[in-house]
């Protein structure tokens, strides 16, 4: 989703290829994309970058709410609920590298596909991912702000004396935010997801810390810490209804997939099947570590967060504390940028052209191109880019810092926005695009709109729990990321 888009087919290198082996290559098949064809440059992005920006975009603060999700079905429905997640997840990621295939040469977005599949709608899909990013962004900012305080008294206790308390203006979180805006700002400005690699990797460096606390104090349990509950293999409970969401929305990342596909070196499906793979399953692996573990150590006894199960009177563990919030800082400008990228097909979607007709001629063909290049494939302005970055930053900031919960509306805007991205626009796009093809699989069309199906099933559910929460409010376990 970077920068400006068009709609017209990408095409051979090789004189005299012909358009019916183009299109039998287009939605399947190790075809490499992303080769130098008249002038067009190939991507800079290595398979390990991706796997961290995707992974980092993955896991979120909604790990540490695993655990809860397993007490509240006991170990092997909790394992099988998460692999299933996680395998869905990929499935709609797998979809939608099939459908970038469609678009320009590195300039697949969701907007390009929707431009192909459902023309009318595509800045409503737009406008609807930006606002889920936006929101999520806002969370981020606003866990940061909850956390420190927390941070900070462990920190101090543990290093100095438990009867020293900090300086007070250390116990707001709205100070601490406005301090880190100081890294994230540069962050956020940045054009591309590879260049968000190293921030990844310390994120990915900091959930490896929890995965470590979770399987240490399992084995080599702290003072202070309370006695496990029962612990069962299979136990559903009625918390499973409020936690289940929180596993299928905890793998989602789709937003940040066609930005991936488009700065990867050799985009080939080959290479896509990799780094979604990797990214999800290093995702699951994590997600059912902490599950397990967290599970095992307090039984029904855990709560909605595990980091906060263990003291904090450790030194161990007011690090895990400070390794949560740099995963979730680092975490923000990933949000930033596929937000970014949709409000600016949202506030000018006139700059994309109809689809193109049908190629088969050469010089038409390059031609064509051309005109692709010359009128639709623009960067994004300078101007543009700085006035919506901190648009994005300013009001999202603005409202981290004055609102303490926003539970409520994150929760209607990650049921709908996350389950759409997710589910129900990879399915859609995918049957559309061919359901009239004799030559692509029926089997994988029919599980596409079926991943669409699923994707409303998902949202009618969510969103019809979320507001019988809302006429019922109940305190709620677990949040959704």
């Amino acid at each position: 989703m970077v920068q400006t888009y068009g709609v017209v087919p990408d095409n051979p290198a090789e004189p005299g290829a012909s358009h019916e082996g183009e299109q039998s290559a287009l939605l399947g098949g190790d075809r490499d994309t992303s080769s130098k064809r008249g002038g067009k440059q190939d991507g800079h992005a290595s398979i390990v970058s991706c796997i961290g920006n995707l992974s980092n975009t993955i896991i979120g603060s909604g790990m540490l709410t695993f655990p809860l999700a397993m007490a509240s079905a006991g170990i092997i429905p909790g394992m099988i609920t998460c692999i299933f997640s996680g395998c869905v997840a990929a499935f709609g990621l797998y979809l939608l590298s099939l459908c970038a295939t469609q678009a320009p040469h590195r300039r697949a977005s969701f907007f390009a596909i929707a431009q192909l599949t459902f023309p009318k709608a595509a800045v409503f899909f737009d406008a609807a991912i930006a606002i889920k990013c936006f929101g999520v962004s806002i969370s981020y900012l606003i866990i940061v702000k909850g956390l420190m305080p927390n941070v900070v008294e462990s920190l101090y206790h543990v290093l100095t004396s438990p009867t020293t308390n900090p300086p007070s203006w250390t116990l707001n979180g709205g100070n601490w935010i406005t301090v880190y805006m100081v890294v994230l700002i540069p962050l956020a400005f940045l054009r591309h997801l590879n260049s968000l690699r190293y921030t990844s990797y310390i994120a990915l460096f900091s959930i490896a810390y929890l995965v470590v606390i979770v399987i240490v104090c399992h084995y080599w349990p702290l003072q202070g810490m309370q006695s496990p509950g029962e612990i069962r293999l299979i136990h559903f409970t009625p918390n499973f209804i409020s936690t289940f969401p929180v596993q299928v929305f905890a793998f989602t990342c789709a937003q940040n997939l066609f930005p991936l596909y488009n700065e990867v070196k050799s985009n080939t499906q080959k290479r896509m099947n990799i780094i979604i793979g990797g990214s999800i399953g290093s995702a699951t692996f994590t997600y059912e570590i902490i599950a397990v573990f967290g599970y095992l150590t307090f039984g029904t006894k855990v709560g909605a967060n595990i980091i906060a199960m263990y003291p904090s009177t450790s030194l161990f563990i007011a690090v895990g504390q400070l390794a949560i919030v740099i995963s979730v800082l680092f975490s923000y400008p990933l949000q930033v940028h596929p937000c970014r990228n949709c409000l600016d097909k949202v506030f000018h979607p006139g700059h994309v052209l109809p689809p193109a007709k049908t190629i088969t001629d050469d010089n038409e063909r390059e031609n064509d191109e051309v005109i692709d290049d010359e009128h639709i494939h623009t960067e994004m302005s300078t101007m543009k880019h700085t006035l919506l970055t901190t648009a994005i930053i300013a009001s999202g900031f603005t409202i981290a810092y004055i609102v303490d919960d926003l539970r409520m509306v994150l929760s209607f805007v990650g049921s709908t926005g996350s389950t759409t991205i997710s589910f129900i626009l990879p399915g859609l796009f995918y049957w559309k695009l061919t359901r009239d093809d004799p030559s692509k699989s029926k089997t994988l069309n029919r599980a596409a709109l079926g991943l669409a199906l699923y994707g409303c099933f998902i949202f009618v559910f969510c969103l019809g729990f979320n507001i019988y929460q809302l006429m019922h409010p109940t305190p709620v376990k677990g949040s959704v990321d």
